[in-house]
């Protein structure tokens, strides 16, 4: 466990920490190396090892963390959450995404329900799910699509409101309802397992990609269907597929978000998103640097441990640093882009890419570390290599998120620093 240079921390927060890892280092990664050999049809079949760690996550109540008290969650604060989710990267950064994105629809629904007043959603979807106890509510994220990955996180730049850009997932009003047609990507996580799903979709099209909308879609209804889940080179306990949606019908409430909120909530989703994804590769990272540790100590070649050599100790302590550093980033701007609106965008971006980069440069060099034995599929540290490279691209490619963070730097900042 990490010296934890916060000494505000609660005993509430500490005791957080104890019980995730425990968590984290008996359940998800044990479930996560197993999955990580199966095929992805086999990794969601029923009796799947998948299933024990939802369910266990259920009963322990984590999956509400983030609603609020008054509709039946946890409202937990901002420090355990990232606590808990790199405790959870640190076990196995695919299940740890998966366990998350499960919330998603049901936290953005809570708070969308509470400004609105919309009873319909608190009661007959965000307090079941809070109640839950048995994985039946399981969300997902539906936001890439054939034509849009990256590009459509873009909020502020000029292609985002062309007409052109326009997503092909859409809604239209009919009577009291929305009605719902359009497919998203193969790369949606939970895509072909959720029960739900928080879906951005096109509302307005001549406002291009700005004029979207985020709808609450129970994905039971009629007309939707599932493509298979994704076969990828990592993160393989992390289900993800494709979701069609033929003239699917929604209540009028289960449409969260209009056009004219749609950039703001986007702007937040994503900051929500990449905060939690700077949490988990944060834990991945140091998964790295602990296992090149452990292993530095017990290696011996020239007849010593390879920790006596200083170009290992070099490495060791490099690796140190950019852990260290993603923490440091990653809880500050979870923290406070928690407590934020709009949040402060180019923060939570820079958490994500400090901290994948991190975890990629970490477990890269836990390779190298452990040499010829580190490329064996036998041990975790080719795993964690293949997870860390996936995470360079998802929730936004790394190159193209920055570019969000400038476009948000230069609207908001003068060379004064005002």
């Amino acid at each position: 466990m990490y010296l934890e240079l916060n000494g505000n921390t609660t005993t509430e927060q500490q005791e957080v920490k104890v019980q995730t890892h425990r968590f984290a280092e008996e359940v998800v990664r044990p479930a996560s190396l197993v999955l990580d050999k199966l095929s992805p049809e086999e990794v969601i079949a029923p009796g799947s090892r998948l299933w024990e760690v939802f369910r266990a996550w259920y009963r322990l109540g984590n999956h509400a963390t983030r609603i609020p008290e008054q509709v039946g969650g946890a409202d937990a604060d901002p420090l355990s959450s990232h606590i808990v989710y790199e405790e959870l990267g640190w076990g196995a950064s695919d299940l740890a995404i998966s366990l998350g994105v499960a919330s998603m629809p049901f936290d953005l629904a809570a708070v969308m329900a509470q400004l609105t007043g919309n009873r319909e959603v608190i009661d007959e979807v965000v307090m079941p799910f809070c109640a839950d106890t048995e994985a039946s509510f399981i969300g997902c994220w539906a936001i890439t699509e054939p034509a849009h990955g990256s590009d459509s996180l873009a909020v502020g730049t000029e292609s985002f409101s062309l007409p052109e850009t326009a997503g092909g997932c859409r809604a239209r009003q009919s009577g009291s309802d929305w009605v719902i047609s359009g497919q998203k990507s193969a790369w949606v996580s939970n895509g072909t397992i959720a029960s739900h799903a928080l879906l951005f979709c096109t509302v307005e099209p001549s406002r291009g990609m700005a004029g979207g909308g985020v709808a609450l879609v129970p994905l039971a209804s009629e007309g939707v269907k599932r493509g298979a889940p994704l076969d990828k080179l990592g993160q393989r306990s992390l289900n993800q597929g494709e979701i069609f949606f033929d003239e699917v019908r929604i209540p009028g409430g289960y449409m969260l978000v209009g056009p004219d909120l749609y950039p703001e909530v986007l702007s937040a989703t994503l900051a929500m998103a990449n905060a939690g994804m700077g949490a988990i590769f944060t834990g991945l990272a140091r998964s790295a640097f602990e296992e090149a540790l452990t292993y530095a100590k017990s290696r011996r070649q020239g007849g010593r441990p390879i920790a006596d050599h200083q170009l290992v100790q070099g490495k060791l302590f490099a690796m140190f640093n950019a852990v260290e550093q993603a923490r440091a980033l990653s809880r500050a701007a979870l923290v406070y882009n928690s407590n934020a609106f709009p949040p402060a965008l180019a923060y939570s971006i820079a958490s994500k890419v400090t901290a994948t980069q991190a975890a990629f440069f970490t477990s890269s060099e836990l390779i190298e570390v452990m040499g010829g034995m580190g490329l064996s599929r036998e041990m975790i540290a080719e795993k964690l290599f293949r997870d860390a490279r996936a995470s360079l691209i998802e929730d936004g490619v790394n190159e193209f998120l920055s570019l969000v963070g400038a476009r948000y730097l230069l609207d908001r900042y003068s060379v004064d620093g005002k």
